[in-house]
């Protein structure tokens, strides 16, 4: 499925819908265009931002189990995230990484 800009006669756009392809030209024959939609880049620090809060999310348990393989290092790597946009330097550009035993 796709979105279609509906025009009139006069080319002037009407209506937009979602629809097949083939429903689209049975219905609108001549008087359609496919609307290509282009996503708006993100930001550099909002990509990092997004990356390291999953990165946060994804170590969650192992703060919450005391004897979870490799926790020292999860701790200093969450410490290391959450001090990471502060750091105008290194941030977005390095990323705090795991150590691993």
């Amino acid at each position: 499925m796709s979105i279609y800009s509906i025009k009139n006669g006069s080319g002037e756009e009407v209506n937009r819908i979602e629809a097949d392809e083939a429903f689209v030209e049975a219905h609108y024959a001549g008087l359609y265009e496919k609307v290509v939609l282009e996503a708006s880049p993100m930001p550099e620090e909002d990509a990092a931002r997004q990356w390291r809060d999953g990165e946060l999310e994804n170590t969650d348990k192992a703060v919450q189990t005391s004897d979870w393989p490799n926790r020292d290092n999860i701790l200093l790597y969450r410490a290391a995230l959450r001090s990471w946009p502060a750091d105008a330097d290194k941030f977005p550009d390095t990323r705090p990484v795991l150590a691993t035993e």
